[in-house]
């Protein structure tokens, strides 16, 4: 790749896309970066950069037009040379995940969703759940968007296929609990053939290939065969089998006639905002959906669709054989290289005009229209409540943007702050934040209190993002705290206060507010009281979580400080290894012995210290 070429102003006096920059730009492949004084504003890619940029410097549509509104923000352009498309497609993906750029389509939800994993390289498989797709030759299902749907399957798998659930498999002369509850075959203490255990395992593969018809078909066979031995009770086994697979089957969309993995893109626009959805579709049948909301973005539909695939997908959320799209991309043979590089096998980009695939194409259309619909809906019911929000606690502005503040300590020691916030209604988990208190080692919920709102205040003001409404884990004392800390950064009428408290059990939630005497008294039922409650419980929720971490280290860093043996050499060279305390603690006795400096029976201390004798718990 060659060096990135810019425009310095000096050198563009008709701005950073002259004829004289552009004289300089190649005709071949790569990437370009609309720069502004500060930040990335644009990345994009192109198999002629020069024609490219050529079309941005005559472009003739309105000012207000968003391409219009970024160009005019525009201080210089950047290109960065590739040798071929499919390189600058990589490039293109990392540039925008790097710098997030304000005018380009960035994929809000990246949560993977679980996945269910046969660990088919075990010599005793079992079934667990997972977020990493990993390149180790075990067997990956899903992703799941629905957990009820994930948790009915594994509920099904678990009750009916009792593979091992625990994390290693050693040699023990009495089976553990799991065995006496009939939650496992015990191939610890040799009470399963390995023929048979594994028969099971290709059941329980079937059936999360979507093939239960195969399945039902073999266990009715076993049940008539055990029933004519007069086997009963063998039987009986079978027949619960059997009705347990129709149960959790029943539900399915059943969509193809196939047993393929497919993803299902929907794209649908309204006025200048883009939706996009996304069915999964694994082993013939409707598996779960995601979609998004993308307001106002920058291209066109195609470019559109084309960014979301290669943001999408990556090493760990691999994509599946068939992608089904709403019409053929432009870019479509670089992309196809690129998602069969990280599935390692090949992946077909399908715009389907008839048949079965066409029926999904058109349902995945639907979801995505109905994304509108639903936030139509969505905004008007926030609209009703903040209204309210405004006029039963007399607030100064309807409040768009509101955070919570918690403190969550045990007798002053590991004490923390947790701030949450919500926007028009919703979470809004990017801005949450937790504080390590700096002042107080005694318990002082007023210090540690004013010592977390001047921290979020001070940073707030910095970067000109405070909230409409403050929301307060406390009474009057706290308040009082709140108003204090305002008044230090002068933000008094900026920044509406309210602090919510339960002072008896036998009362109800109190609503206190600056400048009046008496609680405002809300109806246990009342929409407003209920959503600053739901508020408060995600503060203490997010806090007491954080604390319980920051305790379960401290207790385990002790533990191991407790091991003879484990000196500050050894522990750190376990933190370098595994990466964390949580890691350790979860290693199995083979991980423990390869950390350099371990060996076998320091291994067998540590997990010995860690987790006890846990040989009859299994």
């Amino acid at each position: 790749m060659a060096t990135p070429t810019s425009s310095p102003e000096s050198e563009r006096p008709a701005g950073p896309l002259s004829a004289e920059f552009l004289a300089t730009v190649s005709h071949g492949p790569g990437v370009y970066q609309m720069l502004g004084r500060t930040r990335v504003l644009y990345v994009g890619k192109a198999r002629d950069l020069r024609k490219r940029l050529s079309q941005y410097a005559h472009f003739s549509g309105p000012p207000h037009a968003k391409t219009a509104v970024m160009l005019s923000h525009v201080q210089r352009v950047e290109t960065i040379l590739t040798t071929t498309e499919k390189e600058a497609l990589i490039l293109e993906a990392s540039l925008i995940k790097q710098h997030r750029p304000r005018y380009n389509v960035i994929l809000r939800d990246d949560k993977n969703y679980p996945l269910i994993k046969v660990t088919t390289r075990e010599e005793w498989p079992r079934v667990v759940v997972t977020r990493r797709r990993l390149r180790d030759g075990n067997r990956y299902f899903g992703p799941y968007a629905s957990s009820t749907a994930m948790r009915a399957t594994l509920q099904l798998l678990y009750a009916q296929f009792p593979l091992r659930r625990c994390k290693t498999v050693r040699e023990r002369s009495r089976p553990c609990l799991n065995f006496q509850m009939g939650r496992c075959l015990a191939p610890c203490a040799g009470r399963v053939d390995a023929a048979d255990y594994q028969r099971m395992v290709r059941d329980v593969l079937l059936i999360l290939e979507g093939r239960t018809d195969q399945v039902v078909g073999e266990l009715t066979a076993k049940m008539e065969q055990a029933a004519e031995a007069l086997r009963f009770e063998q039987a009986a086994v079978y027949r619960d089998q059997i009705r347990a697979l129709a149960r959790t089957t029943e539900h399915q969309a059943i969509v193809a006639d196939h047993h393929l993995d497919q993803d299902v893109f929907g794209i649908h626009r309204q006025d200048a905002s883009v939706g996009i959805a996304l069915l999964f579709v694994r082993g013939g049948m409707i598996t779960g959906a995601q979609t998004f909301f993308l307001p106002e973005p920058l291209g066109e539909d195609d470019s559109l669709l084309s960014q979301t695939i290669l943001q999408y997908y990556s090493t760990e959320r691999q994509p599946p054989r068939e992608l089904l799209l709403p019409f053929a991309l432009e870019d479509a043979e670089p992309i196809g290289e690129r998602l069969a590089e990280l599935r390692e096998g090949p992946v077909a980009l399908l715009a389907p005009q008839r048949g079965k695939r066409m029926q999904l194409m058109q349902m995945a259309a639907a979801n995505a229209a109905q994304i509108f619909s639903e936030r139509a809906k969505k905004e008007q019911s926030w609209a009703t409540l903040a209204a309210a929000l405004q006029a039963r606690l007399r607030l100064e502005r309807q409040p768009e943007v509101i955070e919570c503040v918690d403190i969550s300590n045990l007798q002053g020691k590991q004490a923390v702050g947790s701030l949450v916030s919500f926007v028009h209604g919703d979470k809004a988990a990017g801005r949450y934040r937790h504080y390590r208190i700096r002042s107080q080692d005694t318990p002082d919920d007023y210090a540690m209190m004013g010592e977390v709102l001047a921290r979020r205040l001070e940073k707030g003001l910095e970067r000109d993002d405070l909230p409409d409404l403050l929301l307060l884990d406390g009474g009057k004392g706290q308040l009082q705290v709140a108003m204090a800390a305002l008044a230090r950064f002068d933000l008094g009428g900026r920044i509406d206060l309210v602090a919510i408290a339960k002072e008896k059990a036998e009362e109800g939630e109190k609503l206190f507010r600056p400048g009046r005497k008496n609680p405002v008294l809300l109806p246990a039922h009342s929409p407003v009281l209920l959503y600053l409650m739901r508020i408060r419980d995600e503060a203490h929720r997010f806090g007491i979580t954080f604390h319980r971490r920051l305790r379960g280290r401290e207790q385990l860093q002790s533990r191991l400080d407790a091991i003879e043996g484990i000196g500050p050499k050894r522990k750190q060279q376990l933190l370098r290894t595994l990466g964390s305390l949580r890691r350790v603690a979860e290693a199995d006795l083979d991980t423990l012995a390869a950390v350099p400096g371990i060996g076998p029976e320091l291994a067998r201390q540590i997990h010995t210290s860690l987790h006890g004798d846990d040989h009859g718990t299994g």
